[in-house]
């Protein structure tokens, strides 16, 4: 069952979907509960987002000077 490439909502939400039917989702949930299991469902179809090429914001204001201007830049 590979995962979907992709960065969109609607991307995200389809792997997710996809680990809720499988072996791997099941073992998990027995082992270490419904919590732990739906967890790993998450971080593993945002791994793939970011594989896809997802810029993430980092929250930080850098300072740009652009001909003689100082203005503010959001990354």
């Amino acid at each position: 069952m590979p995962l979907s490439e992709g960065t969109s909502q609607e991307t995200v939400s389809k792997n997710i979907s996809e680990f809720h039917g499988g072996a791997t989702y099941a073992a998990t949930k027995k082992k270490f509960g419904k919590e732990k299991a739906d967890a790993q469902a998450v971080a593993a179809a945002m791994s793939k987002k970011r594989e896809s090429g997802h810029k993430r914001r980092m929250g930080r204001t850098v300072h740009v000077e652009d001909e003689g201007h100082i203005t503010k830049k959001d990354f």
